[in-house]
């Protein structure tokens, strides 16, 4: 009995030692399980190193900044690095644990360069890198498509406690209480601005290279922001698109050179500085940073699989000492796999831009970007028609849905942060004081005050005062995108103080498709404008349109204008225009044609009336529209020139129309990419004229007599001063961007860049023409007569300048170079420009 008692209790210590001891052995155990995110913003760092200090035990995070660790080792503490980051430490307990990190960035220098004996064992790396880009990069895929899911979003940071006193401030301050509690407990607190969230399909086809996106689905929150249209063609991935085997990447309208480019070893310093496990695949990770400190260049690490030498994932920067302005941080983080084809494709991607304070108490914006593609198809390219449209909007794409179906559509849940961001603007949005801000900064934006469906001004245009009128007055109105989504009316009424003259003009346009763009426009018109100025050729620049109602009116005229035309989009990058005009010629200034050159008595007149039709074809392969309400915006070029084609034929008779006659003129413009030398842009317009006119009827080439430079004129010669009947004319802009001045000591920090511009013109105007110039008025009084070109002699003008003066500034120097002799003209010119460049 007492050795079956003892059999038993031995029995039971074994059963307990054999059931228990795996909670003994894991209580031995380290596991640490969180998060690593960026302090200021919030977001997550992946690729981020997480070691326990003391060990060579460590992880690295995954793409949402994820990370898993476990050691039997005895341990006190974890630490979390990443480039760029100060790295911190924490304590650590035996068993299971969750230990997020928040870390602040680091202001670091560029690290000093460091031999040694034989060759960097990175270069070999980079060298395969390169040999093997043509069968990893995805554009040596025919085509490929995808599914996408983008997310943007929008915050105020950088909040100081001076601004936080301001009225506006603690009228939010409810907001902001809970809005500090977004980050963390050693997070910093933002506001958010607005947050949007699509649902796409994209595809790309490599011969010919076009793209297509079609948004399905949009979910747009925002302080401010009212027309969904407009946003919802910008919330998709079509604008976020980095592939880092291109040598050069185009980031708000700059290049940076990739640390993949074919010239790498120009430009970067590298390190291996690891050889890993990332997921399955063996990769080389490589730190790389920029030569010179302001240039526009990456710092940050990638990864290398070791299989292949493809790019598996990226983490590269921008910092405040690359010559690009009001930017602290450009941040892109990126995450590749391979198709069956062996090409990789970018799986998500995350850009984050910091932008700065413009003063010591503003408030700055960060911008967040965030992107997840899936459901891949590659080698299966459609019909070049399906390519039509850069960006195409569903019909349904911007019903409200629920919550529910939201979360079904997404690639990866919400944050609690996001969600909270949601609730934030909503709130933001119905606070008075806002609203105002909101108001008072459209104005100054847009220069109308929006009523509702009516919106009232431009402002800018209001007050202005020449020697022909006096101090003008104006005011105007136009409808917008909630009145009608068809019709547009817009109108304008001035009256000048000194020629004590009322003038008006009242158009409509009719949207006839929305597809193709199509529009039906009818204007008519009655004012005083100078000669040579085509408010519609320069409607883009409102600032050089105003200033030429200002000073000193040498050559102007009085006109009555009818105009109606009819513009489509057929194709991709192919639009047409047909338009007829009927205008009146009526000059303030001493002016007078020949009615009968041949006649050495001939009358001479100084009126006309002119009726004319003219066909335009343009055709642009790669320039991007969005329709911003009832309005078709280009978004500019990006290899391709345009080329613009016109014929106008006058016809005599209609309405006492004095002429028949023909013209035609072509016009190229292109943005050259030029990569370390910067961008070039390029126009060159070439006329012809066939028939004997007066020189009004003649291309007047257009001057400027304004203390600013202005890229579409030639910024010395004065208004009217030339016509011809046959030229060409050439602008040319080249952007050094810091190519030079960077390279400076001290001088480099200051960022000025430097600029070269050349205007030329080669033309000539035929004798039946200079015939027609009368050197008397009608009743005798001398006339002001204007020059034509020397055969054989172009008219000339050269400049330098500099840009980027306490970033707002640009200063030009100019010469004159030919046609010194005419009366009035300036032989060298020093012109101030305010503009707002990166």
């Amino acid at each position: 009995m007492q050795v079956t008692e003892k059999f038993l209790t031995l029995l039971k210590k074994c059963l307990l030692v054999v059931l228990f001891s795996p909670i003994v052995l894991a209580a031995q155990e380290t596991e640490v399980k969180g998060k690593v995110t960026d302090a200021v913003s919030g977001d997550p760092i992946p690729f981020a190193n997480i070691i326990f200090k003391g060990t060579t035990e460590g992880v690295t995070t995954d793409f949402e900044g994820s990370f898993l660790l476990k050691t039997k080792s005895k341990v006190d503490s974890v630490t979390a690095t990443s480039i760029g980051y100060m790295p911190r430490t924490k304590a650590v307990t035996l068993g299971k644990q969750i230990i997020n990190f928040q870390l602040e960035e680091a202001v670091t220098n560029l690290q000093e360069l460091v031999v040694f004996a034989g060759e960097n064992p990175a270069f070999e790396i980079l060298r395969r890198v390169v040999i093997n880009k043509d069968q990893n990069d995805k554009r040596n895929l025919s085509a490929y498509e995808c599914d996408v899911y983008t997310k943007t979003e929008v915050d105020i940071n950088h909040i100081s406690d001076k601004l936080r006193k301001k009225k506006m401030m603690q009228k939010i301050a409810q907001v902001m209480d809970s809005i500090d509690r977004i980050v963390g407990e050693d997070g910093k607190p933002i506001i958010p601005l607005a947050i949007t969230e699509s649902i796409s399909k994209f595809y790309y086809r490599s011969s010919p290279s076009l793209k297509t996106e079609q948004i399905l689905n949009t979910k747009i929150s925002g302080v401010g922001v009212t027309d969904g249209s407009t946003v919802t063609q910008l919330v998709g991935s079509s604008f976020q698109e980095y592939n880092f085997y291109q040598n050069w990447l185009e980031i708000f309208g700059k290049n940076f050179i990739s640390p993949l480019a074919d010239g790498w070893r120009f430009y970067y310093n590298y390190d291996l500085t690891d050889s890993l496990l990332v997921g399955s695949d063996f990769c080389y990770r490589l730190d790389f940073y920029p030569k010179s400190p302001a240039q526009l260049a990456f710092s940050g690490s990638m990864w290398i699989r070791k299989v292949d030498y493809a790019l598996k994932q990226i983490d590269a920067s921008v910092g405040r000492r690359s010559n690009i302005n009001f930017i602290d941080k450009i941040q892109i983080q990126q995450e590749l796999s391979p198709t069956a084809s062996g090409h990789w494709l970018p799986v998500k991607n995350r850009v984050l831009v910091n932008v700065s304070e413009l003063t010591k108490n503003s408030p700055g914006l960060l911008a967040k970007f965030y992107t997840s593609n899936k459901n891949f198809v590659v080698n299966q390219p459609y019909e070049l028609s399906f390519y039509d449209k850069r960006i195409q909007v569903a019909e349904d794409a911007r019903l409200i849905v629920s919550d529910k179906y939201w979360d079904s559509l997404r690639h990866e849940p919400l944050s609690l942060t996001e969600k909270n961001v949601y609730k934030m603007i909503d709130t933001l949005k119905n606070i008075p004081v806002v609203k105002t801000y909101i108001e008072v900064f459209k104005i100054v934006v847009e220069g109308y005050y929006n009523f509702g469906k009516v919106e009232v001004g431009p402002y800018l245009s209001a007050i202005t005062s020449n020697t022909v009128e006096g101090v003008r007055v104006q005011g105007g109105f136009r409808t917008n995108y909630e009145f009608s989504k068809k019709m547009v009316y817009s109108g304008m009424l001035a009256y000048g103080f000194l020629d004590t003259k009322l003038k008006f003009s009242f158009s409509t346009k009719r949207i006839l498709s929305r597809n193709h763009w199509t529009t039906l426009n009818l204007r008519v018109r009655k004012d005083v404008i100078r000669l040579g100025v085509d408010e519609e050729a320069i409607s883009a620049s409102p600032v050089f349109i105003t200033a030429a109602r200002w000073g000193r009116f040498q050559r102007a005229y009085y006109y009555d204008e009818a105009f109606a035309s009819v513009n489509r989009e057929f194709i991709r990058g192919l639009s047409g225009r047909t338009a007829f005009r009927y205008w009146t010629f009526d000059p303030t200034y001493a002016f007078g044609f020949q009615l009968n050159p041949s006649d050495p008595n001939s009358p001479v007149s100084k009126q006309f009336k002119s009726s004319e039709v003219f066909f335009e074809a343009r055709y642009a392969r790669d320039e991007t529209f969005i329709q911003n309400g009832n309005e078709r915006v280009s978004l500019g070029l990006d290899k391709w020139p345009a080329l613009t084609f016109r014929y106008t034929h006058g016809i005599k008779g209609i309405e006492g129309s004095n002429f028949n006659y023909d013209k035609v003129m072509l016009n190229v413009e292109q943005r050259v990419n030029m990569g370390p030398l910067g961008a070039g842009y390029l126009s060159v317009a070439g006329e012809y004229i066939y028939n004997q006119l007066p020189y009004p009827l003649l291309t007047v080439h257009l001057g400027n007599q304004a203390a600013t430079y202005t890229p579409f004129t030639f910024n010395l010669m004065n208004y009217g001063e030339f016509a011809s009947d046959e030229s060409v004319s050439i602008h040319y802009r080249q952007y050094l961007e810091g190519l030079l001045l960077n390279r400076i000591p001290l001088m480099n920090r200051l960022k000025w860049r430097l600029v070269g511009t050349a205007n030329v013109i080669y033309g000539s105007l035929r004798k039946s023409n200079q015939a027609l110039i009368s050197r008397f008025t009608p009743t005798g009084d001398p006339a002001l007569i204007t020059s034509y070109f020397t055969t054989g002699k172009p008219y000339v003008e050269l400049g330098y300048g500099v840009e980027n003066i306490f970033k707002f500034f640009r200063v030009d120097f100019v010469h004159r170079m030919s046609y010194l002799d005419n009366p009035d003209v300036r032989k060298f010119g020093v012109l101030f420009t305010v503009q707002f460049r990166l």
